[in-house]
């Protein structure tokens, strides 16, 4: 990505993961947020061309056969896809680009682009997911159900994954994703993390913190809570 950085976000579905990146986008300039393709149908007050890019099954089925994307997966149904077309608008500008994309997709994109920065975004436990998941009313029980498994097998992934946060207090997860991509830039660009060498020290730390290695200890009652006893092997990148 030259002088461009490119940070993968995954995170079961219920997580937060859209907040945290909302937030993101606010205390970080020079970021580009990569719209997936989708079939899915709108949901609540989503619109074509913010939170997705609404298509039909033969559309995306003609992007396919253009090799338009850089990745795609059918989930519950649904086709997602990431345009080829972002990376090279962010490129060209010279802005990190930003995935929000699932554990399947994340591992075709490091294959792609070994500098690519992996987070994930964990939830505190899978009581805490389903409630999540249960009080948004956006799905049924069945629907439900699956998120919670498919959840299970991601949350195992997390070793897979530069960092790590667990969203159990959007304040604290916030600052942690903001420190990563700052320190990540930083360090893609040459720069000084900050011009206040106390507030680099402790962004660095911070940053430092959520590294997935050392995530291991934090990590154990939320994987016991999804009955998973350790994380997946860490495939060849």
């Amino acid at each position: 990505m030259e002088n461009s950085g490119l940070f993968i976000i995954s995170a079961p579905s219920g997580s937060g993961k859209s907040t945290l990146v909302r937030e993101l986008f606010r205390l970080v300039p020079g970021l580009r947020f990569s719209i997936s393709y989708t079939t899915r149908p709108p949901r609540g007050s989503e619109q074509n061309g913010k939170e997705y890019f609404f298509i039909s099954r033969e559309r995306f089925q003609e992007m396919i056969t253009e090799d338009a994307f850089l990745e795609w997966a059918e989930v519950f149904g649904n086709c997602y896809g990431t345009a080829w077309a972002f990376l090279e608008q962010a490129r060209q500008r010279g802005e990190d680009l930003v995935l929000d994309i699932d554990v399947q997709g994340a591992e075709l994109v490091r294959h792609r682009f070994s500098d690519a920065i992996g987070i994930f975004i964990s939830p505190p436990d899978r009581r805490t997911l389903e409630a999540r998941l249960r009080n948004r009313g956006q799905d049924t029980p069945e629907v439900i159900e699956r998120r919670l498994q498919d959840a299970t097998h991601e949350i195992a992934a997390y070793n897979k994954y530069d960092y790590v946060l667990v969203n159990d207090r959007l304040e604290d997860a916030v600052e942690q994703l903001w420190a990563i991509v700052v320190t990540e830039r930083a360090r893609l660009r040459g720069t000084s993390v900050s011009d206040d060498a106390v507030e680099a020290a402790r962004m660095c730390s911070l940053a430092g913190s959520c590294r997935s290695s050392r995530m291991e200890e934090r990590l154990r009652p939320v994987l016991h809570s999804f009955g998973v006893d350790s994380p997946h092997p860490v495939t060849n990148r």
